[in-house]
């Protein structure tokens, strides 16, 4: 089975930092990207950040460009998101989801995680 389990959300200030955590299980993690996407109330589900961890290959969105790293530890099979200089508007719940392809990864992932809500305060 399958399983993304997030963690590390929480309420920060703006300026301030998180760090996002999905670990994988259920498939053979070097085989798959995964990424992070994000919902606010009220919006639609957008895409974030995605990696592909067998070659590091990264994707991010432009309003995280700069702010953001995603990385990958394959020996845990967990993914990361060091979210840097958050603004209010990064407010959302965050998702975790994985595909074979990195390219179908940004439009259509095949597993998602339950969510972790971040919060950041003006």
């Amino acid at each position: 089975e399958v399983q993304l389990v997030e963690s590390g959300g929480g309420l920060v200030q703006a300026g301030g930092s998180l760090r996002l955590s999905c670990a994988a299980s259920g498939f053979t993690f070097d085989d798959y990207a995964i990424g992070w996407f994000r919902q606010a109330p009220g919006k639609r589900r957008e895409r974030v950040s995605c990696i592909s961890t067998s070659d590091g290959n990264k994707y991010y969105a432009d309003s995280v460009k700069g702010r953001f790293t995603i990385s990958s530890d394959n020996a845990k099979n967990t993914v990361y998101l060091q979210m840097n200089s958050l603004k209010p508007e990064d407010t959302a719940v965050y998702y975790c989801a994985a595909h074979r392809s990195l390219l179908l990864l940004t439009l259509a992932p095949a597993y998602w995680g339950q969510g972790t809500q971040v919060t950041v305060s003006p």
